[in-house]
């Protein structure tokens, strides 16, 4: 009998991937488009492999593919990085005990740190075994956009059509009509993203947070799942935040959003540009966002956002203790919640 062994996926594995996680009850974005640009489609701020198998001879018995990233924290008056990885795709079979646990093992030795962001029961008990140490938790946020387009189709319970309609009526009524005067909001073109590069997120005080690039952003904007726009928030000619907007069926996304202000004033803005924005999606009714630290948290809230649950933030980083006492920002763009959807309507109003 072959023996097992950990290698990176290839093309030629998609069909086995689709049937070792169709087994396993996952519903990844798995149509041949939405996996190359998952695996392979280059990007230039990786250049290692994005998806890897534990196989024995053609058979495939485990699966695991990351979402790379840079964690930026300050210390000693300087800018520290650290190679992080999030695990998507995660599927073993039960033939092969331990498999799972083997690959995310493997995985782990390739980079310096580990991110988990949510996951299934069954992830969440198996993760702290693994050394994973609990950073806070990513609370998910929704403001409704246009009520009426959540009468359709979707994952929930018929049952239940009327009352998100209702709530979404009432969350509507209620959300802030504050302007943005003085503000500009221009859309980002992938040849045009060093305007926002003088923006782009810096970590202070106790604060990490993950690094953006131009090549992340180039990659998001190629996106095959869910289509992603980029705008600079501009105040008198000078960009001085950003924002990317996904748009996953009928669900926009507020997959990531920063300026470069502490004034609280500003990060209402460039939240209100960004609601206005997703407003004028032919499509999106509703749209939703993480909040992981005080302060994004409380600017969603006063901009007529609703918590509507918490997503645990872990961490293994064993060569980087300094990591598990920060305040981690997270984004929706820091693993695949950016694109990520079963096929169908889902609605956190």
């Amino acid at each position: 009998m072959p023996k097992l062994s950990i290698r990176p996926a290839t093309p030629d594995d998609a069909p086995g991937l689709g049937e070792l996680m169709a087994e396993c009850g996952l519903q990844p974005n798995s149509e041949p488009a939405h996996l190359h640009w998952k695996y392979w489609q280059s990007r230039p701020d990786w250049l290692g492999p994005r998806s890897f198998v534990m196989a024995r001879g053609a058979e495939i018995q485990a699966h695991a593919a990351i979402v790379p990233g840079v964690c930026l924290f300050a210390a000693q008056d300087e800018v520290q990085r650290v190679r992080t990885v999030h695990v998507i795709d995660w599927a073993a079979r039960t033939s092969v005990a331990g498999a799972g646990v083997m690959l995310m093992k493997y995985i782990a030795q390739t980079t310096d740190a580990l991110l988990a962001v949510g996951g299934s029961e069954q992830t969440l008990r198996l993760l702290p075994h693994l050394g994973f140490r609990a950073l806070g938790v990513a609370t998910c946020y929704v403001r409704p956009l246009h009520s009426t387009r959540i009468l359709t189709p979707s994952v929930h319970p018929p049952w239940r059509l009327l009352p998100r309609f209702a709530r979404s009526v009432l969350w509507t009524l209620q959300a802030p009509t504050n302007g943005v005067d003085g503000w500009h909001v221009r859309r980002i073109e992938p040849s045009d993203l060093a305007r926002v590069l003088p923006v782009l997120p810096r970590p202070g005080g106790d604060m990490a947070l993950f690094e953006r690039s131009a090549a992340l952003f180039e990659y998001a904007l190629s996106c095959s799942i869910a289509s992603m726009e980029l705008y600079a928030l501009e105040r008198d000619g000078m960009p001085r935040g950003y924002f990317l907007l996904a748009f996953a069926l009928r669900q926009a996304r507020l997959a990531d959003f920063w300026i470069d202000s502490e004034d609280p004033d500003d990060w209402r803005a460039l939240i209100q540009c960004a609601v206005l924005q997703a407003k004028q999606h032919p499509s999106a009714a509703e749209l939703a966002v993480w909040g992981s630290d005080a302060a994004s948290s409380e600017r969603l809230r006063e901009c007529g956002f609703h918590a509507r649950g918490d997503l645990r933030v872990q961490m293994l980083a064993p060569h980087h203790p300094q990591l598990l006492s920060a305040t981690l920002r997270v984004q929706m763009l820091d693993n695949d919640a950016a694109y990520r959807h079963p096929g169908r309507n889902e609605f956190w109003a």
